[in-house]
């Protein structure tokens, strides 16, 4: 019981942290460093499909959890790659 409430005492700060370092950022920076953030989601993406793929030793509830993880990240890195190549195509010349 005390490590879930740990665990939710973190999510809960990371959260709170998020936001506001988020809200902190001007407009100007922020697509730079959304695009600079892709190589964290892909590590994300890998602990995701860790998790996904650990099977038999830590049950069923994990791998649906993971399973969802994967498509978050999944769409969190084409979303970010995407937003990337709007942005550079932005300063190329017609």
């Amino acid at each position: 019981m005390d490590m879930l409430i740990m665990q939710i005492s973190l999510f809960v700060l990371a959260v709170i942290l998020g936001v506001e370092l988020i809200t902190k950022v001007p407009a100007t920076l922020h697509t730079p460093l959304m695009s600079g953030s892709n190589a964290i989601s892909g590590i994300t993406l890998v602990g995701a499909l860790l998790a996904a793929g650990s099977g038999d030793v830590s049950g069923v509830w994990v791998s649906i959890l993971g399973m969802i993880a994967v498509t978050l990240a999944t769409i969190n890195v084409v979303g970010g790659f995407l937003v990337t190549n709007r942005m550079l195509r932005m300063f190329q010349k017609r």
